[in-house]
């Protein structure tokens, strides 16, 4: 076993071996089979029993201009396509960032290799132009089905989400969900899950902002609704890493498989009984690497996520 990694910064020895050799060796695809410990543990989405690994990746950044602002990118693709399955989640209001993706997916000829995800609005409940914005992303991403199709922060639910099912009976989509990043969209987020058949709902949950678990899990518990959590570290609205920055990672951790402030706190929020994937985003393979460790081995058990509550409460 691997010793527990003290360094609460993300920037560890780990990034440099990443960036001298493995990072140049991901640029060359097809790329070898993993080794039987970076296997990920694997949850069924419940409508549907497709297995998808349970940590994944946002694209918030991803709407770059350049080549060499794409170069990175790749790296990370090409890294976490090697995980079967994978979970990519990105939206057209994520600037150029479905091209991006479809670019480079096509490029690396790793399509069959991802969950592709993103999302669709439908402002002022305007179905044409959320008719338009689908067709669109088909194209960007350079696909003929999506594996899930999203409304983005709810923007247009009612409206959209009848042809969202239909696409789905037609095999556009292999599942359909909402999403919200919004502590206040909270209460309506749960409503929809209990009035429609959706296969999944991304909500705001981390260590940090628990507020999900008084509504949105416990709806998804009830009607069997896949869960996606965005932002579980932070992000701009507050990374976690700040208020651990000079706190050494507990040597308890390591009970859990946990072996940086990264992972302890991903394996916290997929330890909830209703959570199915993670999606923290990232533009650096060492980052990815060190997420996709939270998605192997043990998780925390009931005792253990009180414990980590605890800890992080007493942080102030």
């Amino acid at each position: 076993m691997r010793k527990p990694t003290h360094d609460p910064s993300r920037r560890s020895a780990l990034k440099g071996l990443l960036v001298s050799g493995a990072a140049l060796a991901l640029a060359r695809w097809p790329l070898p089979a993993l080794a039987a410990d970076d296997a990920p543990i694997l949850r069924a989405i419940p409508s549907t029993g497709v297995r998808i690994p349970i940590v994944g990746l946002g694209t918030n950044a991803y709407g770059v201009a350049t080549a060499e602002e794409r170069a990175p990118l790749r790296e990370v693709i090409a890294r976490l396509a090697q995980v079967q399955g994978s979970v990519i989640d990105t939206a057209p209001g994520y600037r150029n960032s479905e091209e991006v993706l479809g670019e480079l997916i096509a490029e690396l000829g790793v399509r069959d290799r991802l969950f592709l995800a993103t999302k669709v609005t439908a402002p002022g409940d305007d179905l044409a132009e959320a008719l338009r914005q689908l067709e669109n992303s088909f194209r960007l991403l350079k696909t003929d089905r999506i594996d899930l199709m999203q409304v983005h922060n709810l923007n247009g639910a009612e409206a959209v989400l009848p042809t969202l099912a239909q696409w789905k009976r037609d095999g556009r989509f292999g599942h359909i969900g909402i999403t919200t990043s919004s502590n206040d969209q909270h209460a309506r987020t749960a409503e929809l899950i209990r009035q429609h058949a959706l296969d999944f709902v991304q909500v705001n949950y981390s260590l940090g902002n628990r507020a999900a678990e008084e509504t949105v899990l416990p709806a998804a518990l009830e009607r069997g609704t896949a869960v996606l959590l965005n932002i579980p570290l932070g992000g701009r609205r507050g990374s976690l890493f700040g208020k651990v920055k000079d706190v050494p990672l507990p040597a308890w951790a390591a009970d859990f498989d946990a072996h940086s402030w990264g992972q302890l706190f991903l394996k916290y929020s997929l330890s909830h009984p209703a959570v199915t994937a993670v999606i923290p985003g990232t533009t650096k393979v060492a980052n990815l690497e060190d997420n996709l460790g939270a998605g192997r081995g043990r998780l925390p058990d009931a005792a253990t996520r009180k414990r980590i509550e605890e800890l992080w409460d007493s942080l102030g």
